[in-house]
C-alpha cells in the first residue's frame, strides 16, 4: 500500500487516476480547490463516486495558498505525489492570465517545496502537448526543443518542466513530466471539444469549428492516460550516465528527471472527429466554420517511443471506440 497525494482530484484526469489507485489498494489523499472554471456540480459528482471508498481522504485546498500547502505536507507523509491541479485551457489564458500564474506557477512551486522538504520518492506532474507550440516537425518528440510556446498556458507548462528540473538538480528530487495529448472520455471537461460538440449537436445548436475543421489532434482516451500515469509513478527516474553537457538532450538529464509524451500516436482531423459524434448521436452537426484562433496549433501528433521503452506501455484505444464510450456515459449521466 502506497500513500499518494493526487492534486486536482476532482478534475477529469485526477478523478480517474484517484479511482485507479484506490482500486489497486493504495491510499489516496485528494486535494482540489473546486473552482468554478466549469460546473462545480460535475466535480462534486466525480468526488461522490470515490468519497466513500476505503483509503480515500479529500481536502479542499488551493495550492497557491502557501501556508495551507505547507500544512498539508507536514500533516501527512506521502510516498508519491501526482500533480494534476492546474488552470487548464488555451483560450481562457487569453482572458484571465493571472489564474494561470496563481495555479500553474505559484501552486506548482509550493508542491515542489513540499516534496523537497518531506522526502517524496517521486513527483509526477502534468505537462501538455501545447509546449510544442507551432512546431511543424511531426510527430512531436521529447528530444525536440520546446522553447517557443504560443499561449500563456503552454508557457506555464514549459515553466513547470524547467522548475521541476531545477529541483531534481539541486535537491535530488525525482520528477517526471507528462505531456498529455488532447484527453477525452467519460467524465471529461465541459470546455473540451468532445463535450461541447456533443451537447450542441443534441440541442441542435451550431458548433464553432476552427481552422475550418482541418485541425488535427492526437486524441488520447482517458484509460490510456491513467495507465501511463500509474506506470510512470513507480518508475522513478535516475541520473542518466550517458547525458552529455556538450550535446544535451531535452529528453534526459544528469539529474533524476524525465519527460514523456502520452498520446495515441495517431493524428485525427477534427472533421472526422465530428463525423464520429454525428454517427454516434444519429444527428448532423450545424457547423460554424472559423479560421484558426490565436494560441491554437494546427496539428498535434505524439512520438511515444520513450514512454514505451521505459515503462512498457503505449496508448492504443482507437478514437472510434473512445467516442462510443464517451457518448454512452454522456447519455447515462445527462439522461439523454
Amino acid at each position: 500500500m502506497m500513500n499518494v497525494l493526487v492534486t486536482g482530484a476532482a478534475g477529469f484526469i485526477g478523478y480517474h487516476v484517484s479511482k485507479r489507485l484506490l482500486e489497486q489498494g493504495d491510499r489516496v489523499w485528494g486535494v482540489d480547490n473546486l473552482n468554478d472554471y466549469y460546473a462545480v456540480s460535475l466535480k462534486e459528482a466525480r468526488l461522490a463516486r470515490i468519497a466513500n471508498q476505503a483509503g480515500f481522504v479529500f481536502r479542499k485546498l488551493d495550492l497557491s495558498d502557501r501556508q495551507e500547502t505547507v500544512r498539508l505536507f507536514a500533516e501527512q507523509p506521502f510516498d508519491y505525489v501526482i500533480n494534476l491541479a492546474a488552470q487548464a485551457g488555451v483560450r481562457y489564458s487569453l482572458k484571465n492570465p493571472h489564474a494561470y500564474v496563481d495555479s500553474n506557477l505559484v501552486g506548482f512551486v509550493n508542491v515542489l517545496e513540499g516534496c523537497r522538504h518531506h522526502n517524496v520518492k517521486h513527483l509526477v506532474y502534468a505537462s501538455s502537448s501545447s509546449v510544442y507550440g507551432s512546431n511543424r516537425n511531426l510527430p512531436f518528440s521529447v528530444v525536440q526543443s520546446v522553447d517557443h510556446p504560443i499561449s500563456l498556458y503552454a508557457a506555464t507548462k514549459k515553466a513547470n518542466e524547467l522548475m521541476a528540473h531545477t529541483y531534481s538538480h539541486l535537491y535530488g528530487l525525482p520528477t517526471t513530466g507528462l505531456r498529455f495529448f488532447t484527453v477525452y472520455g467519460p467524465w471529461g471537461r465541459p470546455d473540451m471539444a468532445c463535450f461541447l460538440f456533443t451537447q450542441a449537436i443534441i440541442e441542435d445548436r451550431p458548433i464553432d469549428v476552427y481552422n475550418y475543421g482541418k485541425m488535427r489532434r492526437d486524441f488520447t482516451y482517458i484509460d490510456d492516460i491513467v495507465e501511463g500515469v500509474v506506470r510512470v509513478m513507480t518508475h522513478i527516474p535516475q541520473s542518466d550516465p550517458t547525458y552529455s553537457p556538450e550535446s544535451p538532450s531535452p529528453e534526459t538529464s544528469s539529474a533524476p528527471y524525465r519527460v514523456y509524451n502520452i498520446g495515441n500516436h495517431r493524428s485525427v482531423e477534427l472533421n472526422y472527429f465530428i463525423e464520429l459524434l454525428e454517427k454516434g448521436l444519429g444527428k448532423k452537426a450545424r457547423k460554424n466554420l472559423l479560421p484558426l484562433q490565436p494560441g491554437d496549433v494546427e496539428q498535434t501528433y505524439a512520438d511515444i517511443d520513450a514512454l514505451a521503452r521505459d515503462v512498457g506501455f503505449a496508448p492504443h484505444t482507437p478514437i472510434e471506440v473512445g467516442i462510443e464510450r464517451f457518448l454512452a456515459w454522456y447519455r447515462e449521466y445527462y439522461a439523454v
